[in-house]
């Protein structure tokens, strides 16, 4: 896959000093393409139990101990406008409720129902699941180079947005490629 990927880059960079690169020999077409039937497949197996994908990855954000909606619209890139009426949405389905802080009546924190924790184990598993096949395929460094180059691309996306780069992340957040792959 290295070998692969590295040509793929060479291809990219040749066409790209030549003038012929097509729009679907981009890294954005790889990544539309295959972030399009990643959801596809999510939402096929979420809408057996009644939601969506965006649904079942919001319940997999949700904390035990409760998780602010200001917190659920970072980690998920949502506007908040946005988020607001899918909350309303899960609220009304049963899936999750809203409890006012005891020690700050400002703070409002999100939390799963027992139908609510259903699904995000069903979610859970199917992320998981999923991953597994795939890390059953790749190798640890190619997994290492899967994970570089979309730390690339994230970092170049901020450059050109002209927002700071993201901070690298702290050690026990990070993935550890050995755990993944074994």
């Amino acid at each position: 896959m290295q070998t692969i990927f590295g040509l793929f880059l060479y291809a990219c960079v040749i066409n790209r000093i030549n003038r012929k690169m097509k729009l679907n020999e981009t890294i954005e077409f790889y990544i539309r393409t295959t972030s399009l039937a990643l959801s596809r497949m999510y939402n096929t197996i979420a809408a057996k139990y009644g939601i969506t994908q965006t649904v079942g990855y919001l319940l997999t954000y949700v904390e035990r101990e409760g998780t602010p909606p200001t917190r659920l619209a970072q980690q998920l890139g949502m506007k908040n406008s946005s988020l607001t009426r899918l909350l309303k949405k899960m609220e009304k389905d049963g899936c999750i409720y809203r409890k006012v802080s005891p020690e700050d009546k400002r703070v409002v924190k999100i939390f799963l129902t027992e139908k609510g924790v259903q699904r995000r184990k069903v979610a859970k598993k199917s992320v998981l699941d999923f991953n597994q096949k795939l890390l059953n395929k790749v190798d640890e460094k190619e997994m290492a180079t899967f994970l570089k180059v979309f730390d690339i691309i994230k970092e170049q996306v901020n450059i050109e947005l002209g927002e700071m780069p993201l901070p690298k992340q702290k050690k026990e957040n990070q993935i550890n490629i050995e755990q993944v792959v074994h």
